[in-house]
Parts: structure tokens; C-alpha cells; sequence
């Protein structure tokens, strides 16, 4: 049974890992696990030994579209053979358990993968069962351990959540959104010659209205305007905003003084 038909068109994006669960005991938690795949482009999904079988209903339940992540799985019986095709594989664990081995953060792992998927090797992730982790025996699989810098005086992350931290940092190791941008929508950020346009009109009526009377200290008072508006990026909607102010004030201290 595969719950609800369809689902988002979901397929492989380039060489991306693939996640290994390696004995899961809830159904819900690996259809989580398919959603938090999907948000990082990550679409492999291997199960070892999973305590109710497979497939499960209740996983496409909770997979929120992530139908095709969900209906590729593959089931294998030992980490062994599901490791078995791959060139590199990386464990997260919460705790090394004496085990002299390479540890790396998320980002770290994911930059790691990355470089290995360029040169067209194959990797893949461990996450252990949702109660004990990976078992040392599991670990000796893996050619590194991932341990997210968390608050040490609680780690606790259910699997979906640790999936999710992989995924986010492995779709960060090739994505070029800027990290700060100014939403304009329909509008454009002014240029200088319409902000100065604005100046003018504003320094006008300032003058009109006596703000600027004293001559001493208009330049800086001015200076000072000229400098609150170039500080940001001013949208040319804002100045049209900003003109009709101004002429409405205006308007309507010469309507009082008439």
C-alpha cells in the first residue's frame, strides 16, 4: 500500500548520496525522512533490516508528497550489502564510542561528500535506529563519523531531524542564493539621480517652511538628509511615497496660511 497517489515529481538530482537507515522501527519516521530528503535534493533511501517490514502505508502518510523518494526505497538485510556498492560512507553519531576515527560536522560531511560525488564516487549516510543509534559494528563501515555542533546539554534529534541537517548542508554546498537581498517586487531600488530629484524637491519645501533658516548650519542639516537616504537602498516607490509627502505638506501649510 502506498497511501495517497501521486505526489511531487520527484527524481534524482545529479550524483547525491544516499541515505541509509539502518534498522528503523516506525513507519512514520522514514516517511519524515523521504519529506526532509526532498527539501535537499537528496532522493536514495535504503533501508536495512526495518523492524515492520516494507512498504508501510503510514510512511506515505507522513511523507507530505515525497511519494517517489518512498517508492524507490531498497531494502536490504545487513549494512554490509547495503554499503556494498559505495566508495565512501559517513556515520552520524551522537556519541563516539571509542572509535578512532575521522569526526566532522555537518558541514564538514557535506563538503566532503560533495567533493567525492564531483569526482563521480559514490557515498552514502548512516543513521541508526531511532532509540540507540548506530551500533559499533555499523560504524566500522564508515570511513568518517558526522557529529553536529550542537548544545552539548541536549542533542537529542529524531530521525527525520538529523536527516534533515545532512540534506540542508548538502543543498548549501552548491547553492548560490545570496545571503542578504532587498525584496523589490514590482518596484526597482532608486538610482542616484532619482534620489537626488527627491533631495531637491524636499530641500525646497524645507526651505519654503523655514526649516533650513539657519544659514550656518543648513549645509549640515542637509548633509545629514542626504546621508540618512543613501544609507539604505531607497526604492523608487518609496521616493514617489516620499514626494507625495512632501507636496501634501506643503499643500497643506499653504492651505493654513491662506
Amino acid at each position: 500500500m502506498t497511501g495517497k497517489e501521486g505526489g511531487a515529481p520527484l527524481e534524482p538530482i545529479g550524483n547525491s548520496p544516499v541515505v541509509i537507515l539502518v534498522r528503523p522501527q516506525m513507519a512514520e519516521n522514514i516517511g519524515t525522512t523521504a519529506r526532509a530528503m526532498a527539501n535537499g535534493g537528496l532522493f536514495h533511501m535504503r533501508l536495512v533490516a526495518p523492524r515492520d517490514g516494507w512498504p508501510l502505508e503510514r510512511a506515505w502518510r507522513t511523507a507530505s508528497g515525497a511519494d517517489r523518494i518512498l517508492e524507490a526505497v531498497e531494502v536490504f538485510d545487513t549494512v554490509d550489502e547495503a554499503v556494498a556498492d559505495l566508495h565512501h560512507v559517513y556515520a552520524t553519531c551522537p556519541r563516539p564510542r571509542h572509535i578512532i576515527k575521522t569526526v566532522l560536522t555537518a558541514r564538514g560531511g557535506a563538503a566532503e561528500l560533495r567533493a567525492a560525488t564531483r569526482r563521480g564516487l559514490r557515498v552514502g549516510l548512516l543513521f541508526g535506529p531511532e532509540r540507540t543509534g548506530l551500533d559499533n559494528e555499523d560504524m566500522a563501515q564508515a570511513d568518517g563519523l558526522i557529529r553536529y555542533p550542537l548544545n552539548p546539554g541536549f542533542m537529542s534529534l529524531n530521525l527525520a531531524q538529523a536527516v534533515m541537517v545532512m540534506a540542508y548542508e548538502w543543498w548549501l554546498t552548491e547553492d548560490d542564493t545570496p545571503p542578504r537581498e532587498l525584496m523589490t517586487n514590482e518596484t526597482h531600488v532608486a538610482t542616484k539621480g532619482e534620489l537626488e530629484n527627491f533631495m531637491r524637491h524636499l530641500i525646497a519645501d524645507l526651505d519654503a517652511c523655514g526649516f533650513l533658516r539657519n544659514e550656518q548650519k543648513k549645509p549640515g542639516m542637509v548633509r545629514n538628509l542626504r546621508h540618512f537616504f543613501t544609507r539604505g537602498e531607497v526604492t523608487e516607490q518609496e521616493l514617489r511615497t516620499l514626494h507625495g509627502v512632501v507636496t501634501e505638506l506643503s499643500h497643506g501649510r499653504k492651505i493654513r496660511q491662506g
